[in-house]
C-alpha cells in the first residue's frame, strides 16, 4: 500500500525482524528512528524492541550504530558476552575484522564525476575525519590533523537516472557520519542530505542511504558466520529502479 507522497506504508517492527537468536537480533530499521539516545520526535528503535521481545536481561544494544535518518540492517545484541563479542568483531578496520558491510545510496548527479573508473568497478577513497559534537557533523579532510581520524571506504556507480546516480558504498572504517561526509567530500551528495550539501530535503524525511546487507561473525558459533539483507523498508519509484538494477 502506498501513501500520498509515493511510498509504501511503514512496516510494523515485528515484521522488519530479519533476524533473530538467543544472542542477537538485527532489524530493517526505518528513518526517524534512533538506535540508542533517541530524542524528540524520534522512535527508540532499542525501546520497541525490548517491548518487543519481552527482554528481561536489559534493553537491547545497538551494535552497528546507524545514523537516523539511514534504513536498514540494524543490529543489537541482547547479551552481555553477545555484545562484548560483536564490539570486538566490529572494531578498528575492516581488513582486520571479520565484518562486511555495504550500503546503498542515491546521490545528486554531479556536473563532474568524481573518479571515471568509479562506472565499472569500486574505487576505494580515504579521508581524515573530524567529528563535531555540537554541530553533529563531521568534515572529511584530505590530510591528517589534530582530532582527525582516518576513514576509507570503497563506491561503485550502480545505475544512472536523469537527475540521480545509484550508488554501492562498502565502508572500510567506522566513523561518524563517515559516508556521509566523504561522499560530500568528492561532490557526491546524497539525496535528502542537507546537512552535507544536497539541494532540497526529501518530501517524507531522511535521506537516500540505506544498509543493505551485514555480515558479522555469530556469537553462538564464531566459526560462523550471519549474513543479512535488506531491501529499503519503504518503498518508492527510486527505490524500485534500485533494486531493479539487480534483477
Amino acid at each position: 500500500m502506498r501513501n500520498e507522497g509515493g511510498f509504501t506504508e511503514p512496516v510494523p517492527l515485528q515484521e522488519r525482524i530479519l533476524y533473530r537468536s538467543a544472542a542477537c537480533v538485527v532489524v530493517n530499521k526505518l528513518k526517524g528512528e534512533a538506535v540508542e539516545g533517541a530524542g524528540k520526535g524520534m522512535g527508540d528503535l532499542g525501546e520497541e524492541l525490548a517491548l518487543l521481545l519481552a527482554a528481561n536481561n536489559g534493553m537491547p544494544a545497538a551494535v552497528n550504530r546507524l545514523d537516523v535518518p539511514v534504513t536498514g540492517c540494524s543490529l543489537f545484541a541482547l547479551t552481555k558476552p553477545a555484545l562484548s563479542f560483536l564490539n570486538a568483531a566490529f572494531a578498528g578496520e575492516t581488513h582486520a575484522r571479520s565484518v562486511e558491510k555495504q550500503y546503498w545510496a542515491v546521490v545528486e548527479k554531479p556536473a563532474v564525476m568524481p573518479h571515471e573508473k568509479a562506472n565499472r568497478e569500486f574505487v576505494e577513497i580515504a579521508h581524515w575525519i573530524a567529528a563535531n559534537p555540537s554541530t553533529n557533523k563531521s568534515l572529511a579532510f584530505k590530510e591528517d590533523g589534530p582530532g582527525r581520524k582516518k576513514a576509507a571506504l570503497r563506491y561503485m556507480i550502480t545505475g544512472e537516472g536523469r537527475n540521480y546516480l545509484f550508488v554501492t558504498i562498502e565502508p572500510l572504517s567506522g566513523r561518524h557520519h563517515q559516508i556521509r561526509a566523504q561522499l560530500a567530500a568528492i561532490g557526491l551528495h546524497i539525496k535528502g542530505d542537507l546537512k552535507y550539501g544536497a539541494k532540497r530535503s526529501e518530501k517524507t524525511g531522511g535521506i537516500r542511504l540505506h544498509a543493505r546487507s551485514l555480515s558479522f561473525p555469530d556469537p553462538l558459533n564464531k566459526s560462523e558466520k550471519i549474513r543479512i539483507t535488506a531491501d529499503p523498508p519503504q518503498m518508492d519509484n527510486l527505490w524500485g529502479a534500485f533494486l531493479g538494477l539487480f534483477e
